[in-house]
């Protein structure tokens, strides 16, 4: 029995470039105009049997504009960034440069007082695991772009290092195939979205 997990990361509330640890701010007018712009690949992933969504407002947002009515999922939530929350990463460099080096480093630093990175996937990979299996069943699930990157790091059993290596843009879309313990990364063109 396999299960086909497609995360959409969520569309974004800010400029990227003023991304902000465990940011909680809604959808801006860039993001509603980004799902408008990407509906029509992305609605069909409403036919999913399982539909969830991490608890922020923009993922919220995105998932419920594209027809999702999705069901929100504690798991899904961003890494917890502790006393760095609501940082910028240039914030956060100019306060405690050697903390954050420490922790780009090492996966399991937590100088913010917050989770370790390797903590954080493992998470999110818990949460993976422990998804319902009905033969060739489908989840869909909207997240912030470091919860998809989590899934995949973990689906791939990479070392957490390889975190920093992926890029996940906002409303790009990632599907994991598979049960517990045995993940594959599955790309598709666009007519291998619904």
């Amino acid at each position: 029995m396999h299960l086909r997990v497609t995360f959409v990361a969520a569309a974004r509330s800010a400029s990227l470039l003023a991304e902000r640890f465990e940011d909680d701010r809604p959808l801006d007018q860039a993001g509603w105009d980004e799902v408008q712009r990407a509906a029509h690949e992305l609605v069909p992933l409403a036919a999913a049997e399982l539909r969830y969504c991490s608890p922020t407002p923009r993922s919220r947002a995105t998932g419920d504009a594209l027809g999702y009515a999705p069901l929100v999922q504690l798991a899904l939530r961003d890494c917890d960034m502790g006393r760095w929350r609501g940082f910028t990463l240039g914030e956060a460099m100019a306060r405690e440069p050697e903390a954050v080096d420490a922790w780009l480093a090492d996966p399991w630093a937590t100088p913010h007082g917050g989770e370790s990175l390797h903590a954080f996937i493992t998470r999110v990979g818990g949460w993976l695991d422990t998804r319902p299996v009905d033969d060739d069943g489908r989840v869909v699930a909207v997240a912030e772009p470091s919860v998809v990157r989590a899934a995949i790091v973990y689906a791939l059993k990479a070392p957490p290092a390889t975190y920093w290596n992926i890029d996940v843009r906002p409303l790009s879309t990632a599907t994991l195939t598979g049960r517990s313990g045995r993940w594959n990364l599955r790309l598709d063109g666009t007519e291998g979205r619904a």
